[in-house]
Order: structure tokens, then sequence, then C-alpha cells
């Protein structure tokens, strides 16, 4: 009993100096001001698709700013501009290395959603009726959306869809593990209230590729 008790307030502060540090979202670094409506939730679709490919995420980020500011904030937008206007956005933000292609998959995952949701991801939402598995394959039948796009999103959007939290995938759990936190998703939301899983989800990311955030986290509860 006195192991467990000495155990949590650890792992308390550990999550506590790692939400102060690093737990903004990739949503709210991007910009984006998520709420359960129809645009900021396909701009986070469009940054959990930029983020899923290996590329540096404050390259994913401004990517994401980028299309935004060229006004391609919806499917319909998105769908209606030219390739090269794709493109144009896309290397603007310094997504050089994969713009042609991602330009094409943003034209085509735009026009699936158009058509199959009526540009609203919340007719997703519906169709997966609180079954995270059943929506974690709907997104990835949007074109440029895998299995590592689908969790990014997952992660991000369990703020305004909570149904679906805790979402703490295998990425997230790894730097879980660096930091000494538990292992499995359910102990690791009793830490923080509902609202701040999606905001944990991306500091564990943060700890699990970069060391020095490890550093930085252990640095502070030991001050």
């Amino acid at each position: 009993m006195t192991k467990t008790r000495e155990r949590k307030p650890g792992e308390r502060a550990t999550v506590r100096a790692l939400l102060d540090t690093h737990g903004q979202t990739y949503a709210a670094e991007a910009g984006i001001r998520l709420r359960d409506t129809p645009q900021p939730l396909y701009q986070l679709l469009v940054l959990a698709d930029l983020l899923s490919a290996r590329i540096r995420a404050s390259v994913a980020v401004s990517t994401a700013r980028a299309l935004a500011d060229a006004g391609l904030r919806d499917p319909r937008r998105m769908a209606d501009a030219s390739w090269q206007e794709r493109v144009d956005a896309l290397g603007e933000g310094g997504y050089r290395r994969y713009d042609e292609r991602t330009a094409t998959q943003l034209g085509d995952g735009a026009e699936l959603l158009r058509d199959r949701y009526g540009s609203d991801l919340r007719r997703m939402r519906r169709e997966a009726d609180g079954d995270v598995e059943t929506l974690r394959a709907l997104l990835q039948e949007v074109p440029g959306l895998g299995p590592t796009g689908a969790d990014i999103f997952l992660r991000e959007v369990q703020r305004v869809w909570p149904e679906f939290a805790p979402y703490l995938d295998a990425k997230a759990l790894r730097g879980a593990e660096r930091l000494g936190l538990p292992g499995r998703p359910e102990r690791l939301a009793r830490l923080v209230p509902t609202e701040d899983t999606a905001a944990l989800a991306a500091g564990l990311v943060r700890a699990a590729l970069d060391a020095s955030v490890v550093d930085d986290v252990r640095q502070r509860v030991a001050a």
C-alpha cells in the first residue's frame, strides 16, 4: 500500500509537468480551434494526413496553416481547387517532398468526403456509432489516410468526440514508457480530466519522438 501511495503523486507530477510544457495539441499548434463543427474537423483530418508522412511535425503543422491560408479549409474548396493550387499551398508550407502525391490525395479525399458525408465528418462519427475500431476503419477509407493518420486524428478528436476517449495508441504508450508512466490507456487517462486526454496524448507522442522532452519533464519534476 505504501508503494502505491508513493507512486501516484510521482505519476501525477510527471503528467502535470508534461502538460504544462509539451501538452499543446497538434491541432492547436496548427491554429485549428477544434470544435464539433465541419470545418475544424476537416482541418484536423488534413493535419493528420500531413503528420502521417515521414516528415518533421513542424513542417506538417506549417503546411496545414498554409492550406488554411489558401482558403482550402473544407472539402468543397479543396475539391474545387486545381491540383496546381494544392501543390503550391503545400510548397508554401514547406511540404515539398510529398507535394505532388499529397495534392492528388487531398483532392480525392475531399471528393469522397463531399460525396459520401456531405462534407461533414460528424456523419462519419454517427456511422461509427461510438465504436472506435469502426471509426478507425472509416477514416482509412479516405485517400492518403492510413493507420498512422487515423491514429493521429483519433488522438486529437477525442477532445470533442469524448465517446472515443481515452485514445492512447502505441506511439503515445511508448512515450508513457519513456516517462515511467503506466502502460495502459485506462490508467493513464485516470491521471487527467477527460478534456485533457488529447493534450496528454500529444505530450506523450512528443516524448516518444524526442528524448529532450523526456529529459525536460524529469528535470521539472525533480526541481
